[in-house]
């Protein structure tokens, strides 16, 4: 699930990547165009309702690929996504666009 919320007063949106309390994956990171594919930048975190989550901060009106990446190497998109894309890797990127 994605959640966008405006920051007020900016030009920039704060989006919040959440993982739901079921997903197979109980440790995982978000990587993108918005911090160089880096596994170890933006890790998601176990919270109250089970949910994992971390929230970055991103420019309007620009659209940017992720995925999300398992601990145990595994790559997986989010069904939430505003849109899909081919990666070099003969995979598919998502696409969130703020």
């Amino acid at each position: 699930m994605l959640k966008k919320s405006n920051i007020k007063g900016s030009e920039q949106v704060k989006v919040t990547f959440v993982l739901p309390q079921d997903h197979p994956h109980s440790a995982a990171s978000v990587v993108g165009d918005f911090n160089d594919w880096d596994p170890a930048a933006n890790k998601l975190v176990k919270r109250a309702n089970n949910t994992l989550s971390t929230a970055v901060t991103l420019n309007k009106g620009q659209r940017y690929a992720f995925r999300y990446y398992a601990a145990d190497g595994t790559w997986f998109n989010d069904e939430a996504a505003d849109a899909y894309e081919p990666n070099e890797h003969g995979g598919q990127n998502c696409v969130i666009e703020t």
